[in-house]
């Protein structure tokens, strides 16, 4: 156990407000250290929380939590947050069943006054929680920490826009962790900060705009140098002010001298409208194997704190999304049309291993999953074969996008949809559940889902052949099956599925990753005298409407199985039955989905298991299926 004697006597923010300021280096020390070591056994976002512990500290020695709220942007690094704020007895349950989210969430705590787990929310979010206040006639202040990776949103600007434009008081701090706006700062900038955020010099400046056309214009233009000099617009400053926020910095984000009486400053201020804190912080701060580190540990397994080596996974197997990229770079240096995008995950979609063969055909266009389409889409209608690599549940933020910019056209994108299905630690927010319904119901839009690495490789070449319009194929988190992958890769017929096993009487139709349980599920019948087909339908769109009519004419009971939620693959299949008039006579069709609820963070086998997607759901309900078609009327079971 770590000898955290000033952070033992922290339970929520209230006790660290009573401490003097000079104690508080201690309480950062201690912080960031449990931090290092917490992380170290639950594995999660290490770098962005170990920026923010100075800023975490302040903000919470300064506002009066939970009354006054702050609204982080993402929420990976708010684990001091969650530490100081009533939660660090649970802190070592982190992104494990039953425990505490990687990300703010409103459930678990009143410190959390906005659930996040993707980009660029925060400061919309932050400014509807400003004018409630105002309207309510309340006076708690409402504070908004985005980090520059966040502002490569469009929804951060819209947001920023808006706020220009208001009357309401909201502070911003933008945590600059890339050093993308400012140059290094120091003892003159901390000065002018402190400066610029006083009292005196806010009601001078004022003033001065008050003053308006009553001086004369040069005098007002050199006035407003001066000023600019004085606030860091050579810095950023300047972009921000044109947005009508008032903006300070930039300081120093791991110096509590600079840190406390500007945000003290800013606090007191009278001044009407948005303010913006910029300050620069390091990602990975002070533990030295993150500080070395190109991601700064950005996203970590569980590791050895001495040495900062991560446990490796047991499994030799390659994940889908090193097979992907994999396939995608086998592709790529037979057609140099292929071009892939990623939206600020280059690592977890496998484009930075595309991007060190293909460097000029390789874009990651920051945290803009719309413009990361739209541009797709520009790049199909000249003829690339652009492949957008972009987890499931990033892809729901660019839907007009798909509809208007792709689909629409009948443009040839292809989607490479990651995260498919239950990611484990990362929860609700990162669950790939929707994808299979949004991207379904959309007219001339090919679905396809790997059920094992060897698809995927089938799926990546299908993709480039396929030149009629908008496509996309799906894949689970995490490593394969183990089979062997083809040496060369097939191209698919779209709208075909294939069977891998023959019986009689039921039929487990698969789409996706589930196939596996199918299997095993119909192994168990067959022990059982149940003699069952299992199918994968490889596409859901367009759907082998033979195949499945085959399977429900053929089987007294047809099982649907799929890693996604209601209105997917299931829903295309009860249109080709019911149009097709099988309905009609009593066919057993049972569609298996994941349940109409978010489900929390859990190991993915249990997540599937929860969901009743597993070998034995599927088994229990092939027989409970079976046993109503063969109950006789009126009679009920013992």
């Amino acid at each position: 156990m770590r000898d955290t004697p000033l952070l033992d006597q922290i339970r929520i923010p209230d006790d660290l407000r009573r401490l003097k300021p000079a104690r508080l280096q201690q309480v950062v020390r201690e912080l960031r250290a449990e931090t290092v070591d917490v992380v170290s056994e639950t594995g999660g976002h290490l770098g962005a929380s170990l920026g923010v512990v100075e800023l975490t500290v302040a903000l919470h020695y300064l506002f009066d939590t939970p009354s006054d709220k702050i609204v982080w942007d993402v929420g990976h690094q708010v684990y001091p947050h969650k530490i100081l704020t009533g939660r660090r007895d649970r802190i070592r349950t982190l992104r494990k069943g039953g425990g505490l989210s990687g990300f703010t969430k409103r459930s678990e705590s009143e410190y959390d006054p906005f659930g996040a787990a993707h980009a660029s929310t925060s400061v919309s979010a932050a400014l509807g929680f400003a004018v409630s206040r105002d309207l309510l006639g309340r006076k708690n202040h409402v504070i908004a920490v985005i980090g520059d990776g966040a502002m490569t949103g469009g929804m951060a600007f819209e947001a920023l826009n808006n706020a220009g434009a208001m009357k309401n008081k909201l502070i911003i701090v933008l945590n600059d962790n890339e050093m993308s706006i400012a140059p290094p700062v120091g003892a003159l900038s901390g000065y002018l900060s402190r400066l610029i955020s006083s009292k005196s010099f806010l009601s001078i400046r004022d003033f001065g705009l008050n003053l308006g056309d009553r001086i004369p214009e040069p005098v007002r233009s050199a006035a407003r140098r001066a000023e600019g000099i004085a606030r860091g617009a050579l810095s950023g400053g300047t972009f921000f002010e044109e947005l009508g926020l008032y903006y300070v910095g930039p300081i120093d984000g791991h110096n509590l001298d600079h840190l406390l009486p500007v945000i003290r400053n800013v606090r007191d201020s009278d001044v009407a409208g948005p303010i913006l804190i910029h300050a620069v912080t390091e990602k990975g701060k002070g533990y030295l194997p993150a500080e070395k580190s190109s991601d700064k540990y950005h996203g970590v397994s569980r590791f050895d704190v001495s040495t900062g080596k991560m446990a490796k996974s047991g499994s030799n197997v390659p994940s889908y999304t090193r097979v992907f990229s994999d396939a995608l770079i086998r592709e790529a240096r037979a057609d140099d049309r292929i071009v892939a995008i990623t939206a600020a995950m280059p690592s977890g979609t496998g484009v930075d291993r595309f991007a060190e063969v293909f460097p000029d055909r390789s874009f990651d266009v920051g945290l803009a999953e719309q413009h990361a389409v739209t541009f797709a889409a520009g790049l199909a209608a000249d003829g690339m074969k652009p492949f957008a690599a972009i987890y499931s549940t990033f892809l729901q933020r660019a839907y007009d996008q798909i509809v208007h910019d792709v689909a629409l056209q009948g443009l040839p994108v292809r989607f490479a949809l990651d995260r498919a299905g239950y990611v484990g630690a990362d929860g609700q927010t990162h669950c790939g559940a929707f994808d299979i319904a949004y991207m379904g119901c959309l007219p001339g839009m090919v679905l396809m889902a790997a059920a094992d690495e060897a698809e995927l490789v089938h799926m990546v070449a299908t993709a480039v052949a396929f030149d009629d319009g908008p496509l996309a194929f799906r894949y689970p988190r995490g490593s394969g099956t183990g089979v062997s992958l083809p040496e060369k890769p097939e191209i698919l017929q779209p709208g075909k599925g294939r069977i891998l096993r023959e019986g009689t009487r039921v039929a487990l139709l698969s789409y996706g990753a589930r196939l596996t349980d199918c299997l095993a599920a119909a192994e168990e019948l067959d022990e059982n005298g149940i003699a069952t087909t299992v199918a994968d339908a490889r596409f859901a769109k367009p759907i082998d409407q033979d195949l499945v009519l085959q399977l429900a004419r053929n089987h007294e009971v047809l099982v649907t199985v799929e890693e996604g939620s209601l209105g997917g693959f299931s829903a295309q299949v009860v249109h080709v039955l019911a149009a097709n008039g099988v309905l009609d006579r009593g066919i057993r069709f049972r569609p298996m989905v994941m349940p109409d609820e978010f489900l929390d963070q859990d190991a993915p086998q249990r997540q599937v298991a929860q969901a009743g997607l597993d070998g034995a759901s599927i088994v229990k309900t092939a027989l409970a299926a079976l046993e109503k078609k063969t109950r006789k009327p009126g009679r009920r079971p013992a």
